[in-house]
């Protein structure tokens, strides 16, 4: 079930409660019964890692061909 954050509208304290979602909205603290609002919070998922999307739409043949046609420096250009 999913959680739903809520704030006390007197205190500002905030709640956190499991429903459904077709229940209703909680208006008043369950057992409190203080005055309360639904919050809107950011979800929590976090996607970690360095380019994951990337590496995982390239495919085989051009990921094999990513180093043909360069050439590498050399040291004898310095000189």
């Amino acid at each position: 079930m999913p959680v739903y954050v809520y704030e006390g509208l007197e205190t500002g304290n905030r709640y956190e409660f499991e429903q459904r979602f077709s229940d209703a909205a909680y208006t008043h603290h369950p057992e409190t019964g203080e005055p309360i609002k639904r919050v809107i919070s950011a979800p929590a998922v976090i996607f970690k890692g360095s380019g994951w999307y990337v590496k995982d739409s390239k495919s085989a043949s051009s990921a094999a061909g990513k180093g043909e046609g360069k050439s590498e420096p050399s040291s004898q250009a310095a000189d």
